[in-house]
């Protein structure tokens, strides 16, 4: 008999949507569809806030959990509420990261509202309403995600910058298409997340399948049986996979699923 996938974890931007849009493209549905209308849970894991995940999730009428601020937030959308939400205290990692990165912006997240930000980030990196205020206020409760834009520099020069850094009381990761820094709750990551899922759906290790493009996916990747990277995802994401799919713009993730859940 040949293997089908009970619990694929997708991830969104650069896999599912082109990077920071909510289009799903008509190929990707529809293999999406089939791999639910088969029986599987199909579940969005992404380093998107909920505000961000949730128009997806929505627009493909999945109705299980989606994992959200990389593995920090949980949303039922049967439900539509969030089941579980971990947060950290943003203070002290971001003290130290305003001395190594002058220039960057904050965003603290308000789940499914928006952001707190110290410092103007550009138009349309932030999901939902989004409110400046002085970093007193920034960093006055704790956060389930904490973002840092290193405005005007590249990845390159904020990975460089970051290299042997330890951040206090946080899981980061790095974006490969922008310098942008992810800071979740300590041991927080989609992999994790997946696991703990996994184990209350009652599907079987080997039955997982997962499909991701960014550094925060290295842990997903290889928590799957079976981890496949798109076509653009760097050279180390690749590397922790187990295959590599066409580009999100070849529909790779279309690709993928089509081998288990045919027209």
């Amino acid at each position: 008999m040949t293997w089908r996938p009970r619990l694929i974890a997708l991830d969104i931007d650069g896999t599912i949507t082109p990077v920071g849009r909510e289009d799903v493209a008509p190929a990707v549905r529809a293999a999406i569809r089939r791999a639910v209308d088969h029986g599987a849970h199909v579940v969005l894991s992404t380093g998107r806030s909920l505000v961000g995940a949730r128009p997806v999730a929505e627009d493909l009428g999945l109705v299980g959990t989606a994992i959200c601020s990389n593995g920090a937030v949980w949303w039922d959308a049967a439900a539509r509420a969030v089941v579980r939400k971990l947060a950290f205290d943003p203070g002290p990692s971001v003290e130290r990261l305003r001395a190594l990165l002058p220039g960057a912006v904050f965003a603290a997240e308000l789940t499914g509202v928006g952001n707190l930000s110290f410092g103007r980030f550009p138009d349309g990196d932030l999901w939902g309403e989004v409110r400046e205020v002085p970093f007193a206020e920034l960093v006055a409760e704790p956060t389930s995600r904490l973002v840092v834009r290193w405005v005007g520099r590249t990845p390159e020069e904020l990975r460089l910058r970051l290299v042997d850094v330890e951040l206090p009381g946080v899981t980061s990761s790095v974006d490969h298409t922008e310098p942008w820094l992810t800071l979740t709750p300590p041991g927080v990551t989609k992999g994790a997340a997946l696991e703990e899922l996994r184990a209350a759906l009652g599907v079987p290790a080997a039955d997982t399948l997962a499909i991701g493009d960014g550094d925060n996916d290295v842990a997903m990747l290889r928590w799957a049986a079976h981890g496949v990277a798109m076509g653009q995802a760097p050279v180390a994401v690749r590397e922790a996979a187990d295959a590599v799919t066409t580009t999100v713009l070849e529909d790779g993730a279309a690709a993928v699923l089509d081998r288990y859940f045919a027209a």
